[in-house]
């Protein structure tokens, strides 16, 4: 009996040694497939700020999967020091080089300037700049109001947008978002991204006229044609549009309907004066049948 029960525990012990065995063969082999799937991948260790030259305390290197890894990326750490970030990274991103500026360029905002553009600072108020909304990477247009040389006619003033879709490199000392609302605030002035054609246009505006920044949707990449406003156009007043939703785009917004104008009909005096003629009486014949009587009228 005692026989018995000792060969079922031992057959008991063997069965599950098996499945032990089994079953760590098989996480090996998977954690095995599992790492050849695998490569390594430098990432941001801390948030790197826009402008910033990346050191190694800034980054480390991670597994990363072969399949889910984005293209442009770095195996180690030594071809991505000393370059510039020209966006924001978080932390635990990957590096790729499409968020670096190209080897050899400096740290600060001249990393940010595209190739062909300039960075051309002007100076805000709170009115002009918004009230602090205008952060940067925020686009905005430039109203300038100014006199023109030919102002025999006295119709003084105009305002005209001059500048479209222009993109904010700075506001003050920053290129990044400020931490708090008072810093945005604080601001005197911005740096805007114009071409060469654009800087001098936006020089000879802030010289000759007033400035004025008008935020747009980062969305809104349209071109608007304006003729400008003078004070007669200005006291001419405008029709009421309906609101928009929030951010919605232009082919969702209502549009305004139109109503036609009544067409007035001008009338002479003489015809208002003139009497209706009236029209000839017809000839008619009485026709008399049996006690019935009609009267049949002629054309």
């Amino acid at each position: 009996m005692r026989n018995k029960r000792f060969l079922v525990v031992l057959a008991g012990a063997l069965v599950f040694g098996l499945l032990a065995a089994v079953s760590v063969s098989r996480y090996l082999s998977n954690a095995q497939a599992f790492a050849k799937d695998m490569t390594k991948v430098a990432v941001a260790k801390v948030a790197i700020p826009v402008g910033t030259k990346i050191i190694p305390e800034q980054m480390m290197v991670v597994q990363f999967p072969r399949e889910s890894m984005p293209d442009g990326t770095f195996e180690n750490m030594d071809k991505l020091t000393g370059r510039v970030a020209v966006v924001n990274i978080a932390a635990r991103e990957p590096i790729t080089e499409s968020r670096l500026a190209p080897e050899g360029t400096a740290g600060g905002l001249s990393a940010v300037i595209p190739e062909g553009y300039r960075a051309m600072t002007v100076k805000v108020d709170d009115v002009m700049g918004i009230s602090g909304f205008i952060m940067p990477g925020t686009l905005v247009d430039v109203v300038v109001t100014i006199t023109p040389e030919d102002n025999a006619n006295g119709r003084g003033p105009i305002s005209k947008i001059v500048l479209q879709n222009i993109k904010v490199l700075a506001n003050g000392q920053n290129i990044d978002k400020p931490e708090n609302q008072r810093d945005a605030n604080s601001v005197k002035a911005v740096t805007l991204q114009v071409t060469p054609e654009q800087a001098e246009k936006l020089a000879l505006a802030s010289s000759e006229g007033r400035l004025q920044l008008v935020m747009r949707n980062s969305i809104d990449q349209g071109d608007e044609e304006t003729t400008g406003v003078n004070k007669s156009k200005l006291l001419g007043g405008d029709r009421a549009l309906p609101a928009p939703e929030p951010g919605s785009l232009k082919s969702e917004q209502p549009k305004p309907e139109v109503r036609p104008r009544p067409v007035q009909r001008r009338v002479s005096v003489e015809q208002e004066a003139k009497p209706a003629t009236p029209a000839p009486p017809r000839a008619s014949v009485e026709v008399i049948e049996g006690t019935k009587k009609r009267n049949v009228e002629f054309p």
